[in-house]
């Protein structure tokens, strides 16, 4: 029996060995328990730091992803301010829209086209007369929309600036025989601008300026506002039909925006003096003698305040001197006169030795004895309420004089 013990006890003792190894890797406190508490307690944060990947993740994708065309009346741009609405329902009905992006590229449309129409949109007045005359030349019909004063003196049409729609007409009625407007009907003039020559549509109330001109000969139309080709007006008032009538009478269309990559360099740049204007080589140096002299009057010096080294003492005297007439610019008589009453007791108070405490009718009844006069005729000098300025100052003369004969005592 010993001997089988001592045979088999240690393979019996490794399968125990085993066994317990195994309980203690499945056991609460083993390695897996161990994992299992560590991602319980720290699951929170673990999913803020999700969240936060996940955010910026977003975040660079937004950045980095490609951005669409936001150019204001771009036949790309879907937002609302593009005109990709316009131009797809142009196309629709067999009008080939061409966007241009360049003025080569505009010219090379317009000359292949077959009687084009051109559509210019010059918002920051990058044209120079030159380039705008040879794309009118090349074209049938121009339209532009909302031109600057120097775009409609390139176009020479006789079409001038008027002002701006007022603010009190939001919808204007057609108001003339173009076949166009008259068929469009309404139209929003809200932040339009008017235009004075030719033929003129779309007229504020008295006034002989219209939203819409057209030229004598009709190859120049100039609209004076962009919600009637945007994408976030179209769909309104009479908006759409105009837009078709102005745009749609040809099947080819040039849609030209220039941009700021066609404005055109020197090759030596303007000094200073060539753009500064006339008039103001005469206003400039006057303007400089007006300020040296503006200078010297308000920069000169006054002399000192104050003539002691600091710190300044002021006399009493002084100091009566502006509170009395401070009081007498405010008419403060009243507050004068409690002021005279008090410091006059306080002093008698001093003189006849009857301490700090000494009430008024202690002060009076003191004086009155010391003067050999009755207290009523001293308390009556004390109670007065003079009526004006001067009898307050007899009455501070009185005062005085009371003081000066107890004092003399």
């Amino acid at each position: 029996m010993t001997g089988i013990a001592e045979i088999t006890g240690p393979a019996d003792q490794a399968g125990t060995a085993e066994e317990a190894g195994t309980a203690r890797e499945g056991a609460p406190g083993g390695k897996a328990g161990r994992l299992r508490s560590r991602m319980r307690r720290h699951r929170g944060r673990a999913a803020l730091a999700a969240v936060v990947a996940v955010a910026l993740g977003l975040v660079v994708w937004g950045q980095l992803a490609p951005k669409g065309d936001n150019v204001p009346l771009s036949v790309s741009n879907a937002g609302p301010g593009g005109a990709r609405a316009v131009a797809q329902i142009l196309g629709r009905h067999g009008v080939e829209v061409h966007d241009a992006r360049t003025h080569g590229e505009a010219m090379d449309a317009l000359t292949a086209g077959e009687a084009p129409t051109l559509l210019l949109y010059d918002r920051n007045g990058i044209l120079d007369a030159d380039r705008i005359k040879s794309l009118t030349a090349a074209s049938t019909r121009t339209v532009v929309v909302s031109p600057r004063f120097d775009t409609l003196r390139a176009l020479d049409s006789g079409v001038r600036q008027a002002g701006v729609v007022p603010d009190g007409s939001p919808a204007l009625e057609p108001g003339c025989a173009l076949p166009d407007a008259q068929a469009a009907g309404q139209v929003n003039g809200g932040s339009g601008f008017v235009y004075d020559g030719g033929t003129t549509c779309y007229r504020p109330p008295g006034s002989p300026a219209g939203l819409l001109s057209v030229s004598a000969d009709g190859r120049l139309v100039v609209l004076g506002s962009t919600a009637v080709l945007d994408n976030g007006h179209l769909d309104s008032m009479g908006h759409a039909a105009l837009a078709l009538r102005l745009l749609g009478s040809s099947a080819d269309l040039v849609w030209y925006l220039p941009s700021l990559g066609e404005v055109a360099v020197d090759g030596t740049p303007r000094t200073l003096g060539e753009l500064t204007p006339d008039w103001a080589r005469f206003v400039g140096p006057w303007l400089v003698i007006v300020a040296l002299a503006a200078m010297a009057w308000r920069g000169r010096r006054q002399g000192p305040l104050v003539f002691e080294p600091l710190p300044v003492v002021v006399k009493a005297v002084e100091t009566a001197e502006g509170r009395a007439r401070l009081y007498h610019d405010a008419r403060a008589d009243e507050q004068a006169r409690d002021n005279l009453r008090a410091g006059t007791l306080s002093r008698l108070a001093a003189s006849l030795r009857l301490g700090p405490g000494a009430t008024a009718e202690q002060v009076t009844a003191a004086a009155a004895r010391s003067l050999g006069r009755p207290a009523a005729e001293v308390r009556e000098l004390f109670g007065e309420h003079p009526r004006n300025e001067a009898r307050l100052v007899a009455w501070a003369r009185e005062l005085q004089t009371l003081e000066k004969e107890v004092k003399s005592r």
